[in-house]
């Protein structure tokens, strides 16, 4: 039995310990080596891991590249800006966005001269519906930030009902996609969305650190990052210092000397989605879930994730009674080896491939034990 709930954290796959090991010792081999291939060989690694992602997302050639996490990622797209899109605008977001964004946009609001303007839930739900921050998005909002699927109550949202409406407004449209890529299609073609933040953890099976940013050409043109170093040039071996020039496509946002070991340690997450297929990796994921809402429905337990399969990322959200306690919930669950975790008091639930519907039904029934 594998009773593993945890791929909104750290996703896996039958035999990723091998694939990662392998990919690590062959990286290790190769940077100790006495000679002088280390370079192009963790270069062509790095690239690797950009054409995998590119095509992951369907992203243009030469608009996506490397970041430590979703935070960087948006820290240097806003210092990278037009004065114009923020100075005296409004960053809108929703309230169930992931919290780290929202803590880096407070703070550096001020230096930007714009207003960080954050749509509420509403009274007793679990998700910022669309027509609320429709209704808050007028055309003095410069950046809007959405959350493709959120992390407390795998809520997805309407990406191409906001996004068309953003763009009514004038607004530059970024989406945060980590909580639901690799188990919900997503593609920056359809989307239209004009940049992409996100992470290879989660649902792709890889490793913190291996963050990623993604920009629509005609906004990357327009970008000039304050975070640059000498990868940040056409030719990082131009030494000229007054002669600093951005390269023409993602690579202006690379600033220093890029890690590599995190692109490497991610290749097999990466490679395993791709080859498995999103559509399958959802239809498995989705009987999964499925049982869960099943189940919970028959024992009248309150569900924090939508119903609708469209509305849904790949979790599903329980709140618990409030005589148990959400940490006791989850020491015990860990006890029958049934891993799982929670936000305050709602138990998050993701199964994934190594997980069976047998699996469900022993997570579902030493829940009803709890409970009852």
């Amino acid at each position: 039995m594998s009773g593993y709930y945890l791929y909104h954290s750290i996703g896996t796959f039958p035999g990723k310990a091998v694939a990662m090991s392998a990919a690590l010792t062959g990286f290790s081999e190769i940077w100790s080596a006495e000679d002088d291939g280390q370079w192009p060989a963790a270069m062509a690694a790095r690239k690797r891991f950009i054409d995998l992602w590119s095509t992951l997302i369907d992203a243009p050639a030469g608009s996506l590249t490397t970041a430590q996490n979703v935070t960087t990622a948006l820290y240097s797209l806003v210092g990278s800006l037009p004065e114009a899109s923020l100075a005296g605008r409004r960053v809108l977001v929703a309230a169930d966005c992931f919290p780290s964004l929202h803590f880096m946009l407070a703070k550096i609001a001020p230096r930007f001269s714009f207003v960080l303007d954050t749509v509420p839930m509403r009274p007793g739900e679990r998700w910022v519906r669309e027509e609320d921050m429709i209704a808050r998005w007028q055309d003095d909002v410069g950046v809007a930030l959405l959350t493709f699927v959120t992390s407390t109550a795998s809520h997805r949202s309407d990406m191409a009902r906001l996004v068309e409406h953003g763009h009514r407004m004038g607004t530059i449209v970024g989406a945060d996609i980590t909580q639901g890529v690799g188990v919900a299609p997503f593609s920056v073609e359809h989307s239209n969305v004009d940049f992409v933040v996100s992470t290879s953890l989660k649902w792709l099976c890889g490793t913190s650190g291996a963050g990623i940013l993604q920009l629509r050409p005609d906004l990357l043109s327009r970008c000039e990052p304050e975070l640059r170093g000498w990868f940040s040039q056409e030719n990082p071996f131009s030494w000229d210092l007054d002669r600093f020039a951005y390269a023409p496509d993602a690579r202006r946002f690379d600033h220093g000397t890029p890690a590599i070991l995190a692109s490497v340690a991610s290749l097999p997450g990466l490679e395993w989605v791709i080859s498995t297929g999103v559509d399958a990796i959802r239809a498995q994921n989705f009987a999964l879930t499925s049982r869960i809402i099943e189940r919970s429905l028959e024992n009248g337990w309150v569900l924090g994730s939508p119903l609708d399969e469209h509305e849904r990322g790949g979790s599903v959200m329980l709140s618990l009674p409030e005589n148990l306690d959400a940490a006791t919930v989850v020491s015990a669950l860990r006890e029958q080896k049934l891993y799982c975790d929670a936000r305050g008091s709602t138990l998050r639930l993701s199964p994934g491939s190594v997980t069976s519907l047998d699996d469900v039904d022993a997570l579902c029934d030493a829940l009803k034990q709890m409970m009852e």
